[in-house]
C-alpha cells in the first residue's frame, strides 16, 4: 500500500490539511488554482486516502458507478434499468450520481478517481474536456460512455469505450418519413437551454431534419422551429404558439418523447385530428410512447445499459483489452401519430 499521507500532500502542495480534505470531499470550496494544484499532487503522489484504502480492501462487492444528468427523465430512468439488471446477477453494486451543475460533474469527475470507490465507471451524455479525460486515464479507472460528444472522437475521448446513437441520423430519419408522407409545413419543438455540462441532442437532431428537408430540395421554414427548456409543458406552450401561426405546421418533430407528449396534449387541446390535421414524432421510444400511440424514433435505451455493462465489466477483466465502438441502431416506429 502506499505509504503517503494526507499531511505529504498538503506540504508538497503548500496548502493546509484541511484544504487537501476539502479539495476531496467538498471540492467547489477550494478555489480552481488552488484545487487544480491539490489534485496534481495528490496523483503525483499516488495518495489514496487510508480509509479508502482499507473499506476498499474489506470490501467482497464491487461497485459500478453510474454518473448521469437529468436521472429522472423517463429516457434516462430507461437507460439506468437497463444497467441495474444487467448487474442484478453480477455480484456488483450500483451506485448512482446526479450531475445537476457543471460544479457537480466536475467534482465528481475529480474524487471518484482519486478516492477508489468504485471498479469502474459508465457515463451517461455528459461533456467531458480533454484534461479530465486525460486524468481518468491516468488513473486507470474502467470507464465507458452512453452518448458522447462526436466532435471529441478524434481526441482523448478516442481512449474510451463508448456506446452511442447518430442523432443527426435520427432527425434526418424524421424528416424522410414525413416528406414521404406529404407534409408541407414541418415544425420542430425542441430545447433552447441546455446546461452546458450535459450533450446538445436537440441540435443536432434539427440537423438531422434540416438535412431531410434540404436532399429534397426544401429548406426548413424557421417560423417553425420553437425552443424552450426541456419539459411537456413547455413543448405544450410552443405548439401552441406555433398553431397560431396565420400558416401552422402540419407536421411537428420533437427531439423526445417527453416534448411530443406536450405537442400531443396542446393537439387534442384544440380539437385536431392526428395525423391527419397534425402528425407528431418523438424520439426515444420510451415506455407510455407505445401506450399513447405515438410515432417515434426508437434508440435502444435499455440495451445501451446492458451493453454499457458488459463493456465495462469486460475492461475490468482485461484492462488491456482494445477499446470498443459500439453504435445502436436507430428505427422509427410507426404508430397513431404520423
Amino acid at each position: 500500500m502506499n505509504d503517503t499521507t494526507i499531511r505529504d500532500v498538503a506540504r508538497e502542495a503548500g496548502v493546509s490539511i484541511a484544504t487537501v480534505s476539502r479539495v476531496m470531499n467538498d471540492p467547489e470550496q477550494v478555489n480552481i488554482v488552488t484545487r487544480a494544484r491539490v489534485i496534481e499532487t495528490i496523483d503525483r503522489l499516488k495518495f489514496v486516502p487510508r480509509n479508502e484504502a482499507r473499506g476498499r480492501a474489506r470490501r467482497d462487492e464491487g461497485r459500478i458507478g453510474v454518473l448521469a444528468p437529468f436521472f429522472t427523465y423517463p429516457s434516462f430512468v430507461q437507460r439506468l434499468r437497463g444497467v441495474a439488471a444487467a448487474l442484478a446477477e453480477t455480484g456488483y453494486e450500483l451506485v448512482i450520481y446526479n450531475v445537476d451543475t457543471t460544479i457537480r460533474r466536475d467534482r465528481y469527475l475529480s474524487t471518484l478517481p482519486l478516492l477508489r470507490r468504485l471498479d469502474g465507471l459508465i457515463v451517461m451524455a455528459l461533456e467531458i474536456d480533454d484534461a479530465v479525460a486525460e486524468r481518468l486515464q491516468h488513473h486507470e479507472l474502467p470507464m465507458v460512455l452512453i452518448e458522447s460528444n462526436p466532435a471529441a472522437f478524434n481526441r482523448t475521448h478516442a481512449q474510451f469505450t463508448r456506446i452511442d446513437i447518430d442523432d443527426v441520423e435520427g432527425g434526418r430519419i424524421a424528416g424522410e418519413y414525413l416528406i414521404a408522407r406529404g407534409y408541407q409545413r414541418i415544425g420542430f419543438v425542441g430545447d433552447e437551454e441546455v446546461p452546458d455540462y450535459a450533450l446538445h441532442t436537440s441540435d443536432q437532431r434539427l440537423n438531422g431534419l434540416r438535412h431531410a428537408l434540404a436532399a429534397a430540395g426544401r429548406v426548413l421554414d424557421e417560423g417553425l422551429v420553437r425552443l424552450s427548456p426541456h419539459g411537456l409543458e413547455q413543448a405544450e406552450a410552443d405548439c401552441h404558439r406555433l398553431l397560431d401561426l396565420a400558416e401552422p405546421p402540419d407536421a411537428i418533430f420533437s427531439p423526445s418523447d417527453t416534448q411530443a407528449m406536450g405537442v400531443l396534449r396542446a393537439a387534442r387541446a384544440r380539437g385536431l385530428r392526428v395525423p391527419e390535421d397534425l402528425a407528431i414524432i418523438g424520439f426515444d421510444d420510451v415506455d407510455i410512447a407505445e401506450y399513447i400511440g405515438l410515432t417515434t424514433i426508437r434508440q435502444s435505451l435499455d440495451e445501451s445499459g446492458r451493453v454499457a455493462v458488459d463493456q465495462v465489466l469486460a475492461r475490468i477483466a482485461d484492462p488491456t483489452r482494445p477499446v470498443q465502438h459500439v453504435r445502436l441502431q436507430l428505427q422509427l416506429v410507426r404508430r397513431m401519430t404520423a
